[in-house]
């Protein structure tokens, strides 16, 4: 009963969740760098704040093994991420955006899911919990990710209340979050104040799991060129 009003809300609001059976559809983005800067130098964590004992720089990797977060001291807000992950078995993680400092990304700003689907352990998880995902609000296609221990591109846009996750170039998640900013329940029946911010911090939301980080950069928008 409860997956059936979820359902009907997403259909009701126009923010029905992509299947993972749908075809993949080439990405309509620009892909070039122009305009992108780097949120990591490859030496150390200038420019971060948080735990820096969890995450740290080693060979231009960003490692990550941490208890705690990690935040941007620049704050964002409509831009484009784009970065390169590489999961370990069972690995989880997470993308925070316009989140306050120290702030609990998936309810305080804004988090998108970083996630070894194929974990046995995960194997239960609801479909907003699946890699890609808006953490709690929207499910994401799943298949997309490379094996454990390859290296994945990922693309975050956020433009207003409009979220789209492009994953190994496939577009996983592109949705409009504005009903849920406006108070419409959301799938995991949590409030979500976040959902109203326009800026914050960029953040890596640790849960003791290891994984690596490289090539991260940022692109903000002017918020009179809407993104195709």
């Amino acid at each position: 009963m409860r997956t059936f009003f979820v359902l009907a809300v997403y259909i009701v609001l126009g923010v029905m969740p992509f299947a993972a059976s749908e075809t993949s559809e080439p990405v309509p983005a620009d892909t070039t760098e122009a305009g992108f800067v780097s949120l990591f130098n490859g030496a150390d964590l200038t420019g971060w704040t948080g735990d820096k004992v969890g995450y740290r720089a080693e060979d231009g990797i960003l490692l990550a093994d941490p208890l705690g977060n990690l935040y941007t001291e620049a704050e964002y807000g409509d831009s484009i991420l784009r970065f390169e992950f590489k999961l370990t078995p069972g690995a989880n993680n997470g993308i925070g955006i316009r989140v306050p400092q120290n702030g609990k990304a998936s309810q305080e700003g804004m988090e998108i899911q970083i996630l070894d689907d194929t974990a046995e352990k995960y194997a239960e998880v609801k479909p907003w919990q699946h890699h890609g995902s808006v953490y709690g609000i929207i499910p994401a296609k799943t298949g997309y990710l490379k094996p454990v221990g390859e290296w994945n591109e990922e693309e975050i846009l956020v433009q207003g209340t409009r979220v789209r996750v492009v994953l190994n170039g496939t577009v996983i998640v592109d949705a409009d979050l504005a009903p849920f900013r406006d108070g419409a329940p959301t799938p995991d029946g949590k409030e979500h104040p976040g959902l109203k911010r326009e800026r914050g911090h960029i953040s890596l939301a640790g849960h003791k799991t290891k994984l690596s980080f490289r090539n991260l950069r940022i692109k903000p928008l002017e918020e009179s060129a809407p993104t195709p």
